[in-house]
């Protein structure tokens, strides 16, 4: 037991010295810190976890539901901030800081306009900026039909107006190993629009946000494992982006299942009536959370 004992020691000091910032009590200089040694090199695997293969036999049943992650509530902060990083190291990034520059490095490639993954976007399709026009560049293209540049403005989308994800995803039952399992399908930005960004500093409840586009989140995996979310108990135990979505280590709401209405949202069916919009999410919840009990049980 002594010897157990000392090896599961001995596993957790490693662990934690590879995922605390690396060489923070050793560094000369502030530019040694974050600087991996060749040991912390091979045993930090930046390769995401790999999901194991599923027969489609293997699928006694399955669900796609899609739900919002609310970045207003409190547990899922941590994919919120930091909002601004200019006074940052490299190892602090928001969500939205992740996935706009590995969309801009070409890492992430699998971008699509809508949560079906039909079409797709590339280049300055991917709408990672606000475009506004004056009235006067309105006016003229009225008239020429042709806008005037000096009058079209230009700025980046920041994460201060990212006010929720949408995520996609399909549980199912997998029959051979005889459990409930969940796959994150998709990832989608929702934010301010930049006509209603003056509404929405000045307090506005009623600006809506928009969705971006949809990830391939298979396609993001390697990106969000790259970069860990700060740990508010534990500074040196960060935990990846990858791990934090695939974990479902977030509080999220159903918005929509796949069903015979067209996959119509459940907004679309129970309205202005925000209780009972969310005793239908939980229904639906309830329905799979069940599913996997009632294997036992008959």
């Amino acid at each position: 037991m002594k010897l157990k004992s000392f090896i599961v020691l001995i596993f957790l000091i490693s662990f934690i010295k590879v995922n605390s910032q690396a060489n923070l009590l050793n560094a000369r200089v502030p530019q040694d810190v974050g600087q991996l040694n060749e040991q912390q090199i091979l045993a930090n695997n930046q390769e995401p976890l790999k999901y194991g293969y599923v027969d489609d036999r293997d699928v006694l049943w399955s669900k796609t539901v899609w739900e919002i992650i609310d970045l207003d509530e409190r547990i899922n902060f941590p994919f919120y901030y930091p909002t601004q990083i200019e006074n940052l190291g490299e190892d602090r990034r928001s969500l939205w800081h992740i996935l706009t520059d590995a969309i801009k490095n070409k890492e992430i490639k699998e971008v699509y306009k809508d949560p079906y993954f039909r079409i797709k976007q590339v280049g300055d399709e991917i709408q990672l900026k606000y475009i506004d026009t004056t009235d006067q560049a309105k006016a003229e293209y009225n008239i020429t039909k042709v806008w005037n540049d000096d009058f079209i403005f230009e700025w980046p989308v920041t994460a201060k107006y990212v006010r929720e994800y949408r995520i996609k995803g399909t549980w199912y039952v997998d029959k051979r190993l005889g459990e409930l399992k969940y796959r994150l399908l998709g990832l989608c930005p929702v934010v301010i629009q930049g006509k209603d960004i003056e509404k929405y500093e000045s307090g506005d409840k009623n600006v809506i946000p928009v969705e971006l586009f949809w990830i391939w989140f298979p396609d993001a995996r390697k990106s969000l494992n790259k970069h860990k979310v700060f740990n508010s108990k534990n500074s040196s135990q960060p935990v990846t982006y990858d791990h934090m979505l695939n974990s479902r280590r977030f509080n999220s709401l159903i918005y929509k299942e796949e069903n015979i209405y067209e996959d119509r949202l459940i907004k679309d069916y129970i309205r202005d009536d925000a209780l009972k919009m969310l005793l239908e999410a939980d229904r639906i919840k309830s329905i799979i959370r069940d599913f996997e009990q009632d294997l036992w049980n008959n």
